[in-house]
């Protein structure tokens, strides 16, 4: 059987797929080989796609206040699975990254009666609105009662996309692609609003006090002949649920000294399991800097192949747009489900500066290797496979280059996630048995530890989020990875 009949038999059936190898994964990376990586986005970049055939397509905003270590997120998915079933859910996340036990609170609602109207969503209780001039967002939410979201999100440096089409596409053929990733960000934004939680407080009880006299006293109980109907009336008595009471909270971000927020689009145009493997998220922000990174590495079928996308801001522009990145996870453990998780993360991003011109790239490369036949291109290209990394940009001028590390801890767990245990049922019966693993993504909170350096500069203090997913292949299975969620 062909490939390509295999790719989209797989793509219904959720089946395994074959090893199609390189040539079957169309990086937008290597779309952008020693040209400008960095383009601008339109408003246009941010409408929702919606297609008629299996995707998962997001928007995500992030937001984090340098001050009182406060993150979260608020997320709206909308999923189609093969054609015949669509569904969307809001998700939230916030988090006191310097008092944990206080505030860390997850919602996850489905939504009702949702439509998409170009770059903004509706659902009953919920709205998403993308300016006219496209600067800001508006999200407002009430569907859920433990989390009534009202942020406004407005940028603070243009948007960031790869290339003029940021999409990576898979099959033997990139104009007829059977599945496609794509990704589209404001890197910095400011985030003013109210975000109205109730935290569960469960009541301290006067049992709890007494609990050590009452195990002393528990042989004399027993010795003094205690009726069978007195023993089961107290275990009845200690059976009875203990009634959970709500405290309502009010975070406020203030116009005048907003929290700093990273905002995406992500379309996923395949089932995520054959799209990826794994995937690295990671947002830093300070006083006067940004760093962003999305990274993703595709199953072996897809020849094991890392697409990066990575940004560096200051407070007002967008200082380059890598995709020359290496992550490092480091001092890594394999835990109880069998990932290899690890304890630090050091992310290096390499590219250029998004002043530099396309123009200027061809000119500084020359005229003789833009003259080259396209033979000796290829042959070229397998000669120097191994020196492709250090070779891009060779002969541009050292203060156009751009070299910036992220470091720092993974020590602030904020949740692990099942991801089995929050996608649909629907969805969950297509995936599951497919992967080989259960699916988790690590979530961390870094309030004072990470540093940002530019060019071997001052390491800069910030804060960080983290995002470590893990999808499939793993190197290490225990049982648990096989058991339903």
């Amino acid at each position: 059987m062909l490939k390509w009949i295999k790719g989209g038999i797989s793509a219904v059936t959720g089946m395994a797929e074959p090893e199609y190898g390189k040539d079957y994964i169309h990086s937008v990376a290597d779309r952008v080989k020693n040209k400008q990586p960095y383009r601008e986005t339109s408003r246009e970049d941010f409408f929702w796609q919606a297609p008629d055939h299996t995707n998962v397509e997001s928007v995500i905003f992030y937001f984090s206040d340098l001050k009182t270590g406060i993150f979260g997120f608020a997320q709206v998915i909308h999923s189609n699975i093969i054609g015949l079933h669509t569904a969307s859910q809001f998700t939230f996340r916030i988090f006191d990254s310097k008092n944990p036990e206080d505030l860390n609170i997850w919602t996850s609602t489905k939504l009702e009666n949702f439509c998409i109207e170009g770059p903004n969503f509706y659902a009953d209780n919920l709205s998403v609105e993308l300016s006219e001039d496209g600067e800001s967002y508006h999200i407002q939410s009430s569907v859920c009662d433990l989390s009534v979201v009202d942020l406004h999100i407005r940028r603070l440096t243009p948007g960031a996309k790869i290339g003029d089409d940021p999409a990576t596409y898979y099959g033997n053929n990139i104009n007829e692609p059977w599945g496609s990733m794509r990704h589209v960000f404001w890197p910095r934004n400011a985030c003013h609003g109210t975000i109205k939680v109730k935290k569960e407080v469960i009541p301290e009880s006067d049992e709890e006090e007494s609990s050590a006299d009452e195990d002393d006293n528990e042989d004399e109980d027993e010795e003094s002949g205690d009726s069978e109907e007195e023993s089961g009336s107290e275990e009845e008595s200690d059976s009875e649920e203990v009634e959970i009471t709500y405290e309502d909270r009010t975070i406020t971000f203030k116009e005048e000294d907003p929290a700093i927020s990273t905002f995406i689009m992500a379309f996923q145009g395949m089932k995520p399991h054959h799209a990826a493997k794994a995937w690295n998220f990671m947002f830093f922000h300070s006083e006067k800097y940004s760093a962003v990174l999305m990274e993703f590495t595709t199953p072996k079928s897809y020849a094991n192949t890392k697409i990066s996308a990575g940004i560096i801001t200051d407070d007002k522009e967008v200082l380059a747009m890598t995709t020359n990145n290496l992550v490092e996870h480091l001092n890594s453990e394999i835990d109880s489900v069998g990932w290899k998780v690890p304890k630090d993360i050091k992310i290096t991003f390499k590219g250029i500066n998004t002043k530099v011109k396309d123009e200027q790239l061809e000119s500084e490369n020359g005229t003789e290797q833009a003259l080259q036949g396209e033979d000796e291109k290829e042959d070229e290209k397998e000669d120097e496979k191994e020196d492709e990394e250090e070779e891009e940009y060779k002969n541009v001028a050292e203060e156009n280059k751009i070299c910036a590390v992220v470091e720092g801890p993974l020590n602030n767990l904020v949740e692990r996630i099942d991801v089995m245990g929050e996608i649909p049922s629907f969805v969950k019966n297509i995936v599951s048995g497919v992967a080989g693993t259960k699916p988790f993504i690590y979530q961390y909170a870094d309030p004072k530890s990470s540093t940002l350096q530019i060019n071997g500069g001052e390491k800069i203090h910030g804060v960080a989020w983290t995002e470590v997913t893990f999808i499939s292949e793993s190197d290490v299975i225990s049982e648990e990875s096989y058991n339903e969620a």
